[in-house]
C-alpha cells in the first residue's frame, strides 16, 4: 500500500490533463480533473468558442474551477507563408493570443506547418516565429513551437530547435510531444543538446503499436488512439524521455495530450482516474525512482523481501 507524505494534489502538481481526452461540456471536464487531484488543465480554442455561453463565459468557467491553465492550443500552419496568406495567419494569431491571455495561460502552442504553400527555409520559418513571439510579448505569453511528426518541413524536435535558435527570441521555445518523438523515431539522446529553460511545455502520451510508418498512420493514431503514459507499448521510452528531461534540468509542466475515441465514450471520472494513475506513476515511480515500470498500472512499493 502507498504511504505518501504529500497529498495526491501535491504529488501530481506538475502534471495536467488536456480537455481533448474527455467528452461533455467544459464545466464537467474541469470538475472531473479537479476531483482526480489535478491542479492544471491544457485548453484548446474550441473549449472557448464552442461554449454555449460564448468564449468569455468559458473563460469564467475555467477561472471558477480553480485550475491553472497549462497552456492554450493550437495555432497551426503559421510559419513559412507569404503575402495574403501570411497576413491572414497573423490575424488568426492575434485572436489566439487574446484568448490565451484572457484565460491567464502564459504558453501558446504552435505546431509546425503542414501547408504545401509554406516555405521550408529555416530562415523564413525563424523569421515568422520571431514575429509571432514579438506579438506575444505585450501579453506576457511564451510561444512553444512543436514539431508535428507529419510536418511538411519540420517534423522532428531537432529541426524545431534549430528554428527556435535561429529566431533567438526570449519568449520563443520548444513544445515537446512524446508521441511525435516516438512516431518519428527521433533519438532521445538529442534531448541532451536542449536548453531546459527553452522548453516551455512537455506533452506526454503513449500508443499501442511500435511504429507508424506513414504520415497518414501517424495522423490517424495521433488524433484517435493515443493512450495515457504507461498504458501502451512505449513505457520504457517514456521513462527515458522524462528522466532525460529531468537530468538536463527541466522543471516545467507535463500535460497528457491524449486523443482517444474510446475515452470519449466513457464516464469522465473513469478517464480522469486513468490519467491520475499515470501521473502518480510518473511522479512517484519515475521522477522519484520509487517503483519499476508499471505492470498494468498497478502502482506498488515493495516493503520488504518477498516470501
Amino acid at each position: 500500500m502507498w504511504r505518501r507524505t504529500h497529498s495526491i494534489e501535491q504529488t501530481i502538481a506538475r502534471f495536467g490533463m488536456d480537455t481533448i481526452s474527455l467528452a461533455g461540456p467544459l464545466e464537467a471536464k474541469l470538475e472531473a480533473m479537479k476531483d482526480a487531484g489535478f491542479s492544471q488543465v491544457m485548453l484548446k480554442a474550441n473549449d472557448l468558442v464552442g461554449h454555449p455561453g460564448g468564449w468569455r463565459a468559458a473563460v469564467k468557467a475555467v477561472q471558477a474551477s480553480g485550475l491553472r491553465g497549462t497552456g492554450f492550443q493550437v495555432l497551426r500552419d503559421f510559419e513559412g507563408l507569404s503575402g495574403h496568406l501570411h497576413h491572414y495567419k497573423v490575424d488568426i494569431a492575434k485572436a489566439m493570443l487574446e484568448m490565451c491571455a484572457a484565460l491567464g495561460c502564459d504558453v501558446l502552442l504552435v505546431c509546425s506547418s503542414t501547408s504545401r504553400h509554406a516555405s521550408g527555409k529555416l530562415d523564413h520559418i525563424a523569421r515568422d516565429l520571431r514575429k509571432l513571439a514579438m506579438l506575444a510579448i505585450p501579453y506576457g505569453i511564451k510561444i512553444a513551437y512543436e514539431a508535428l511528426s507529419w510536418g511538411r518541413h519540420v517534423n522532428e524536435f531537432t529541426t524545431a530547435w534549430e528554428a527556435v535558435m535561429r529566431a533567438d527570441c526570449p519568449n520563443l521555445g520548444l513544445g515537446i510531444d512524446s508521441f511525435h518523438i516516438f512516431a518519428a523515431q527521433t533519438a532521445l539522446d538529442e534531448i541532451d543538446y536542449l536548453q531546459p529553460d527553452k522548453i516551455f511545455l512537455v506533452q506526454l502520451a503513449d500508443f499501442m503499436w511500435q511504429e507508424t510508418r506513414t504520415f497518414e498512420e501517424r495522423m490517424t493514431t495521433a488524433r484517435t488512439f493515443r493512450v495515457f503514459p504507461g498504458e501502451g507499448v512505449h513505457s520504457e521510452q517514456l521513462v527515458q524521455l522524462v528522466l532525460k528531461l529531468d537530468q538536463i534540468g527541466y522543471q516545467g509542466d507535463y500535460s497528457f495530450e491524449v486523443f482517444n475515441d474510446d475515452y470519449l465514450q466513457l464516464p469522465l471520472p473513469l478517464v480522469a482516474e486513468r490519467a491520475q494513475r499515470s501521473a502518480l506513476w510518473l511522479a512517484e515511480g519515475v521522477l522519484r525512482q520509487a517503483t519499476p515500470l508499471p505492470n498494468g498500472l498497478r502502482l506498488r512499493v515493495r516493503s520488504g523481501p518477498s516470501a
